[in-house]
C-alpha cells in the first residue's frame, strides 16, 4: 500500500475534522468575499493548525485564487497545495549513519510511542541490510526496558539492558563497546521521558551525550525526538526543553491514527524548523514511513 493510502486511512479523523467545516463554509457562501476568509482561517485554527499557520495558508490561497467565486474543488486543490508548500521544508532525504556504529538517540515523553518508534526504526534499518542493536537506556522505568525487550525479541535483535534504575550513561557505555567488538551498523538508543522536572532529565540525557562524544568522538548522530499526534500544538513546548537538552535533529509522529489533531504536524513543523523524518500509524513494526510533504497534504485533503 503507498504511503498516502495509509496516511489517507490514519488520517480519517483529522481529515473530516479539517476538509468538512471548509467545504461547509465554501459550498454556503459560494463566494470568498473577506467574511469567508476570516471564518476559513477560524476554522483552520479550530482544526490545531495554530494562528501563525493558518495565517500563511489563507494568505497562499488568496494568492492562488485572487478572489471571486471558485469551486469546491478549485478552493480544495489550492489549500492542497498550500499545505504541500508549507510542509516541503520539513522532508528530510535521510540516511543511516555514514560512520560505524551510528547513534540514534531517541528521546520524548512517556507514552509518546518512543519506545516503539525506536524498535520500528530498528526494523526499518534492518530491511536495508544493517545490523542494529538497541540499548535501553530508559531506566526509569522498568515497564520500558520490558517492553524493548520484547520488541527486540520479536524483531530477533540483540538488546542491552541493566536493572531499573541503573544509571543510563551506563547502559550506553555499554551498547557502544559491544557494537564495536561485535560490528554494529547502528545503535539506537531509548531514553527516559519523564518530565516532572527539567533539570534531571536535561542532565541525564546531556551525560548519555558526552558519553557517545567519548567514546565515538562526536555527539550522537542523530537525536530524534518522538512527537505523539494526539496532544496536538502541546508537542511544540516539549519539543523545545528536549531541543534544549540534546540539540534535536528529527522528528518522528506518531498515532497519526489515532488523533483528530494529525493537522498539528504544521505548527509543531513551522515552530521547531526540525526535519520530520517518519510519521507513524498503527502498531504493527511496519507501520512507519519516511514523511513526504505532498504524500501528507493529499492525505489530508482527499477523501
Amino acid at each position: 500500500m503507498a504511503l498516502w493510502e495509509k496516511l489517507k486511512q490514519g488520517l480519517a479523523r483529522t481529515r473530516e475534522g479539517f476538509l468538512s467545516p471548509i467545504e461547509a463554509v465554501v459550498r454556503e457562501r459560494r463566494s470568498l468575499d473577506e467574511g469567508a476568509w476570516e471564518e476559513l482561517e477560524d476554522l483552520l485554527i479550530a482544526a490545531d493548525i495554530g494562528p501563525q499557520a493558518a495565517g500563511e495558508l489563507v494568505a497562499r490561497l488568496r494568492e492562488a485564487l485572487d478572489g471571486g467565486s471558485h469551486s469546491w474543488e478549485e478552493i480544495r486543490s489550492a489549500l492542497e497545495e498550500a499545505v504541500y508548500q508549507l510542509l516541503s521544508g520539513a522532508e528530510a532525504d535521510w540516511s543511516p549513519p555514514a560512520a560505524r556504529p551510528g547513534v540514534l538517540l531517541f528521546v520524548g515523553v512517556n507514552g509518546s510511542g518512543k519506545t516503539t518508534t525506536c524498535a520500528k526504526v530498528a526494523h526499518l534499518l534492518s530491511r536495508q541490510g544493517l545490523k542494529v542493536l538497541l540499548a535501553a537506556a530508559d531506566t526509569f522505568r522498568a515497564a520500558a526496558i520490558d517492553q524493548l525487550s520484547r520488541l527486540g525479541e520479536e524483531l530477533g535483535m540483540e538488546v542491552v539492558a541493566h536493572r531499573p534504575g541503573a544509571d543510563p550513561g551506563a547502559v550506553v557505555h555499554d551498547a557502544l563497546v559491544h557494537a564495536e567488538s561485535k560490528g554494529y551498523d547502528c545503535v539506537l538508543v531509548d531514553t527516559a521521558g519523564r518530565l516532572q522536572t527539567k533539570r534531571p532529565l536535561m542532565e541525564e540525557l546531556g551525560k548519555v551525550r558526552r558519553v557517545v562524544e567519548k567514546l565515538q568522538g562526536r555527539p550522537p548522530d542523530e537525536r530524534i525526538l518522538v512527537v505523539d499526534a494526539t496532544v496536538g500544538q502541546n508537542a511544540i513546548s516539549q519539543a523545545e526543553l528536549f531541543h534544549q537538552a540534546v540539540g534535536l535533529t528529527g522528528l518522528a509522529i506518531t498515532k497519526l491514527d489515532g488523533s483528530a489533531k494529525g493537522g498539528a504536524v504544521i505548527p509543531i513543523w513551522r515552530s521547531l524548523g526540525i526535519p520530520i523524518l517518519w510519521v507513524g500509524f498503527g502498531k504493527d513494526l511496519a507501520d512507519l514511513e519516511p514523511f513526504r510533504a505532498r504524500d501528507f497534504a493529499q492525505a489530508l485533503l482527499r477523501r
